[in-house]
């Protein structure tokens, strides 16, 4: 039985979500996702104005002359969500966790899934996979994915995105759009995340709080790590202690941006203190730049 607090959240969040995607996010999606999925469908005798990169060299070899192959554009497209549900992402220092910023998240990208007619699916992940909702349409099936996301009873408490990506390389036999939805405080993935999002097109999206930046100055704290349980005192008063640990925290984000980079991966940065509409708008009008130059 779900908690009725619970149930309140998600009432909350699916009127919420529902306005701005209906305000705000629906035409974009639309315009950075639909056309951007392309299957095969036959191949025929070149044309001249054919574009030479459509050229099928192995039947234009065995035929003697051109031939291209020909595309057309999928109806409907599958979004997966990637949720990381481990400890960590069950902190925040302000008027929400991370991991109720990550459910608002999902809200938007399932109902801007649903309202354009596509499919979407969840996977929620610890070190290990957790749950498997598999990709429907419907805002019955939104609001299971925002249940999910939002009432989880995970039994790991660490993080594996290496686990994640290899049970939706197992899953998803079609080419889908994935967010990739965590802290990203994992063991090494860069390899299996290039693997990934040449079969897909992957989108990470970082979720983090301001206390995860800049230290507060609050004497004598005793910190534990979330996902090891490890425990330790920290003299927040020292300037020095506070210059270092933002030193870290910069690094870090640093990292992160120039692994994603690296693999071509686009990324959205989001953070507790903060409204997610405008990263988000910064993110479609990215896409639509990108797609305008093609």
């Amino acid at each position: 039985m779900i908690p009725k607090e619970v149930i309140r959240k998600i009432r909350r969040i699916q009127i919420t979500t529902s306005r701005k995607v209906t305000d705000v996010f629906a035409g974009q999606y639309q315009s950075v996702f639909k056309g951007m999925g392309m299957e095969f469908d036959e191949v025929r005798e070149y044309m001249p104005g054919d574009e030479i990169r459509s050229i099928d060299w192995n039947v234009t070899a065995r035929m003697g002359h051109p031939y291209v192959k020909k595309f057309i554009e999928e109806r409907e497209l599958t979004i997966m969500i990637l949720l990381d549900v481990s400890m960590s992402c069950r902190f925040g220092t302000g008027e929400r966790l991370k991991s109720e910023l990550a459910a608002e998240l999902c809200s938007v990208i399932a109902f801007s899934a649903v309202k354009n007619n596509d499919k979407v699916g969840m996977i929620t992940f610890t070190e290990d996979v957790e749950n498997f909702v598999p990709p429907r349409k419907g805002v019955k099936h939104v609001l299971r994915v925002i249940r999910e996301a939002l009432y989880n009873k995970p039994e790991g408490t660490g993080t594996d995105i290496n686990k994640a990506l290899e049970f939706l390389n197992g899953v998803a036999t079609r080419r889908t759009i994935t967010f990739l939805v965590s802290d990203f405080i994992s063991p090494d993935f860069k390899k299996l995340l290039s693997v990934t999002n040449r079969r897909h097109d992957v989108i990470a999206v970082n979720i983090s709080d301001p206390a995860e930046k800049e230290l507060p100055e609050a004497g004598i704290v005793r910190m534990r790590d979330a996902e090891s349980g490890q425990e330790f005192d920290l003299d927040t008063s020292d300037p020095e202690t506070r210059k270092v640990f933002r030193a870290n925290a910069l690094r870090e984000e640093a990292r992160k941006k120039q692994l994603f980079r690296s693999v071509n991966v686009d990324s959205i940065d989001l953070d507790t203190d903060r409204s997610y509409v405008e990263p988000l708008i910064r993110f479609f009008r990215m896409r639509e730049r990108r797609m305008a130059r093609r």
